[in-house]
């Protein structure tokens, strides 16, 4: 049984009126039942990154789990495995915050969207439980998905998700945001291996105009406080 059929019989997603198109670009966010903290601790954080990075890549031999119990040659095994391995979605962005999460995603066959989101949100539900050895929902219901309708509402949604953590006063300044460790943006600004694909860097000249245009947009996206269709009621 892989990874996907196993969790697949823990939660279906409900049909979409709106279907994700494999091609498309979405924003996709989601947050926790009653707003209940989820990613305030450092080891559920850390455990979800490693969730995103796993479960983006269809037919995984193992259940996350199971993968992190392995010894480190197999792992390694894994993961050299994984790269000749098709993609549910791209990542392009990604920030977790205290009671909910930003993704910008590009679904790469149909069906990837949800079938990754299912993953992953039955994933963190199952060690979240596991952990406080209690059982139910985490996540609040069906996740929402945006499409991204040209370049530059894609820039925009993923200036967006970087600064989500200064926009919502998770870190008082921004050099913290930039050491915001939850989120895609230091990968960005260090211009290391990670999750992500950094495709968007070709469109700067460098590092530091990126991070200009975040800063050029964050006490104002600070003041606004929220953006209407982005929200997550």
């Amino acid at each position: 049984m892989t990874p996907w059929d196993y969790f697949s019989t823990l939660v279906i997603m409900p049909r979409r009126k709106t279907p994700l198109i494999t091609g498309e670009y979405y924003h996709v966010f989601n947050r926790s039942l009653n707003k209940d903290p989820i990613f305030t601790y450092k080891s559920n954080s850390k455990r979800a990154i490693e969730t995103l990075r796993y479960y983006r890549f269809t037919n995984t031999p193992l259940r996350l789990a199971y993968y992190l119990k392995s010894s480190t040659d197999r792992r390694q095994e894994i993961d050299e495995s994984l790269k000749s391995i098709p993609l549910f979605v791209e990542i392009y962005a990604y920030t977790l915050m205290p009671n909910h999460f930003h993704l910008l995603l590009k679904q790469h066959m149909d069906g990837g969207v949800s079938k990754f989101l299912a993953l992953f949100q039955n994933s963190i539900t199952k060690y979240i439980n596991t952990k406080g050895k209690k059982d139910g929902h985490v996540f609040k219901g069906q996740f929402k998905a945006v499409r991204i309708e040209d370049d530059n509402q894609f820039l925009h949604v993923q200036r967006y998700i970087h600064l989500n953590p200064y926009t919502s006063y998770v870190v008082s300044t921004l050099e913290d945001l930039y050491k915001y460790p939850f989120s895609s943006l230091p990968e960005f600004l260090e211009n290391k291996t990670g999750i992500c694909n950094k495709g968007v860097l070709k469109s700067f000249t460098g590092k530091f105009t990126y991070k200009n245009f975040l800063m050029n947009q964050a006490d104002y996206q600070r003041k606004l406080g929220s953006i209407k269709h982005l929200l997550l009621e």
